[in-house]
């Protein structure tokens, strides 16, 4: 008995940026890597005994689900990263780097509750009324539904909610808002979770539509601790370059729908506007062939997009040859460079290769792998590619092409938006070099790198082409099937 009281009085230590717990103090924490952030934390004694219960529990096909029917958004595409829209009572975390329009985002949102007849709270602890106004009024979000308040107390927020009773609440942000018993600066851990609790705690309690913006570290991560993304239903990541109008939205954790869905945005001076079709800005179409540029089809979530993929080799000056890429894995272009200089005997090694995609769109799938190499191929040989010609595949080290998940979907996509031909992974060994026609489209399998480069006579040695371009009128490329 004397050792088990021992082992319960024995100190903790606790980071106070991550909450990381420890036996022993630390100098610096072994979860965020902070200088200085351990200390001692509180011990907590006693047992909780048997209390009295908010509701009798029931069997769970007595217990109603319309008060928890998902209700529009009033945006879209958000309801499409949602699973249907916003549920009441659920608590969803959004979160992003400065400047990319979260606060643009849900402003809308709220405005689009008001105009529906429901009533909206827009919090703000990081502007004040009046600039929250000033960007209503440029994006036509005044409604008299849509209450705002500017506070940084948690009691203060609590008390406008009993006041104003909405159905949609967004919190702008959870990092801004503090409570005044609970040691810790806003934005510390220990503030942070009992804020996020408290109005988790309301959004339960009271079936309102909560929505809080998160901080996110340097290294794109929520800022923290990690509890804050289990005590919420959903958890979204807005995320933009900044040098583009496109904004994503990703789902990371959704108990109400998929987490493979994506939703697209342009964000202007006049506010946010859903895209629902972005395909058109990833692809840009010439109107003369151009060497070393080659479209593909890659996933974001389930929405099939064409993303062109260009490339440029030219002659290194200096010792090491360089490799340059933007929207693409550099380790994976790297990787794609080898090959073809060891399996398709393109020699590279004496040049510069920069490679790019369109649009400011990020490529992470190995599907555009193809597209990417036949792009490298055609800027080395300077030799032109047809325009409406789609490369999908993933290309692995010994220069195999892997199939891809939902091809059927993705030749449907480019067959939509009027693209003829397509080379794809061959299903066997029969297949291979067969043309097939597909949605409109003349579809080839190749078995390999060196196959699909030979299609398009991009191998070291000429060969007859399976695609290649020529011109039905004056001006205007067109894909030729021999």
């Amino acid at each position: 008995m004397s050792n088990a009281r021992t082992r319960a009085a024995r100190p903790s230590y606790r980071c106070s940026e991550c909450g990381w717990e420890t036996g022993k103090w630390v100098g610096r924490c072994g979860e965020c890597q902070a200088w200085g952030s351990v200390a001692e934390a509180a011990a907590v004694q006693g047992r909780t005994a048997a209390g009295p219960v908010s509701t009798p529990a029931v069997p769970i096909g007595q217990v109603s689900v319309e008060d928890s029917r998902a209700r529009t958004s009033g945006v879209p595409e958000l309801d499409r990263v949602l699973g249907g829209g916003i549920v009441p009572g659920a608590a969803v975390l959004l979160a992003g780097e400065p400047g990319v329009g979260k606060s643009t985002l849900l402003l809308e949102v709220a405005a689009a509750t008001a105009r529906s007849g429901l009533r909206a709270l827009y919090v703000t602890g990081e502007e004040s009324a009046s600039q929250v106004r000033l960007r209503a009024d440029r994006t036509g979000g005044i409604h008299d539904e849509l209450y705002l308040a500017a506070e940084t107390d948690l009691g203060a927020v609590l008390s406008h909610i009993q006041a104003v009773r909405p159905q949609l609440l967004v919190v702008d942000s959870v990092q801004t808002i503090g409570a005044a018993d609970v040691d810790g600066v806003p934005g510390g851990v220990t503030q942070v979770k009992e804020v996020a609790a408290a109005l988790v705690r309301v959004a339960k309690t009271q079936n309102i539509a909560t929505v809080l913006v998160g901080h996110v570290t340097k290294d794109g991560s929520i800022a923290g601790p990690r509890v804050l993304e289990h005590l919420v239903d959903v958890v979204l990541h807005f995320e933009g370059e900044r040098s583009s109008r496109l904004r994503m939205v990703r789902a990371v954790k959704n108990r109400f729908g998929p987490v493979d869905e994506v939703g697209c945005f342009d964000l202007s001076g006049e506010g946010i506007v859903a895209v629902t079709d972005p395909t058109g800005l990833f692809v840009a179409r010439h109107h003369e062939p151009v060497a070393g540029t080659c479209v593909s089809v890659v996933l974001e979530g389930r929405r099939p997009i064409l993303a062109e993929v260009q490339a440029l080799v030219t002659p290194a000056t200096a010792e090491r040859p360089r490799r340059t890429t933007s929207g693409l894995d550099g380790s994976r272009i790297a990787m794609i460079v080898a090959v073809l200089q060891q399996r398709a005997r393109i020699r590279l090694h004496t040049h510069d290769v920069f490679a790019s995609t369109v649009g400011g769109v990020r490529i992470v799938e190995p599907a555009a792998d193809l597209a990417s190499a036949i792009a490298v191929a055609s800027a080395w040989k300077q030799r032109d590619i047809p325009t409406d010609l789609v490369a999908i595949g993933e290309i692995g080290l010994a220069g195999e092409l892997r199939r891809v998940r939902d091809i059927p979907q993705r030749l449907a996509e480019a067959a939509r938006l009027g693209f003829r031909g397509a080379i794809v992974p061959a299903e066997s060994h029969r297949d291979a070099g067969v043309v097939r026609t597909v949605d409109g489209m003349k579809v080839v399998g190749v078995p390999d790198l060196d196959a699909a480069l030979r299609v398009l006579d991009l191998g070291v040695h000429d060969s007859a082409p399976l695609f290649k371009v020529h011109r039905t009128e004056p001006g205007r490329p067109a894909l030729g099937v021999v």
